[in-house]
């Protein structure tokens, strides 16, 4: 009996002891985590809580409107009446379908680049490297002016020679609406996804593309056999970011509108929150806000769980 009670009280010293242990070493780890937490919590968490927290409430305004508008608990109707609104309907959709086709575009493209990049036949490396990058270093809304002119109706050159073939090209009608968009997009991307799959093609042996050499395997079949499965993992990461940033399109449209007043204040899911927050309806474009921001994380974590099903491949 006095032994198994000695045990007992050494059993607990011990736990206790590890349980001290344990939170002495805890500490410094938290110290060295708490100058990115505390910013992050601040600058990040706190604004989505803030907008999620903002979208459950409606401004009330009574009498003749002379009194200031009160604010009130309205639960999910602002999620209702943006999803009830057939235009911001139409800006997801119209999201969606410009991803599908521009986002695979531009991967296949950025691949290309990068795996010419990556031959050894190809000359002057570094120019081409530079010259495929540069688009990406100019701001977003500089290179979407410059686009702007070059679309526009009577300044494009682009339909200046077309009226010299005999046809008709106006970039900003709609049926071309998208297209022109999405080609901003891919001119302003290509760059920058290729500059990511290419340094994943510089981190892959040398010795394996030899190696297959002395097999004789040809340039492309070195290039489709062993360098595209190794940069898989690129491939997935910037098929993450394209889904991410295509779902906050905003620049290309709203400087678009400019030049093409056909372009509705509607036009992509942020363009509709931002025209809802002109208008001082704060609360619905949180609610929209909230909306897309669950899309973009739904297409990313829903593309990520279907790469996994498939063992790491596209």
């Amino acid at each position: 009996m006095t032994t198994a009670l000695h045990e007992r009280a050494a059993g607990r010293t011990t736990a206790d002891g590890a349980r001290r242990t344990g939170r002495r070493r805890g500490r410094p780890v938290v110290l060295f985590l708490a100058p990115f937490l505390l910013p992050f919590a601040a600058l990040y968490l706190a604004p989505i809580g803030y907008t999620v927290y903002q979208s459950l409430f409606r401004m009330h305004r009574s009498g003749l409107g002379l009194t200031a508008p009160t604010q009130v608990f309205s639960g999910l109707s602002n999620y209702a009446t943006a999803l009830g609104d057939a235009d911001f309907r139409g800006s997801l959709l119209r999201v969606l379908l410009i991803g599908a086709v521009q986002v695979p575009l531009m991967l296949l493209l950025a691949l290309g680049l990068a795996l010419l990049l990556d031959a050894r036949s190809t000359l002057f490396k570094r120019f081409f490297r530079l010259a495929f990058f540069l688009p990406y270093a100019l701001p977003g809304v500089v290179g979407a002016i410059m686009w702007s002119y070059l679309v526009a109706p009577g300044l494009s050159p682009i339909s200046a020679a077309a009226r010299h073939l005999g046809l008709h090209l106006d970039l900003t009608s709609n049926a071309l609406l998208a297209p022109t968009i999405g080609n901003m997009l891919t001119w302003g991307w290509t760059g920058y996804n290729m500059l990511i799959i290419y340094s994943a093609l510089q981190a892959i042996p040398a010795e394996l593309s030899e190696a297959a050499t002395m097999d004789g395997c040809s340039a492309f079949g070195i290039a489709w056999r062993i360098k595209v499965p190794l940069v898989r993992p690129a491939l997935v990461l910037t098929t993450v970011f394209s889904i991410i940033g295509t779902a906050q399109l905003y620049n290309e449209p709203a400087i678009l509108h400019n030049v093409a007043p056909n372009l509705p204040s509607t036009y992509t899911p942020i363009y509709a929150a931002y025209d809802a927050v002109n208008a001082n309806n704060f609360n619905a474009a949180a609610a929209e806000s909230v909306i897309l921001a669950l899309l973009a994380f739904v297409l990313s974590f829903g593309f990520l769980k279907l790469v996994q099903r498939r063992g790491g491949s596209l």
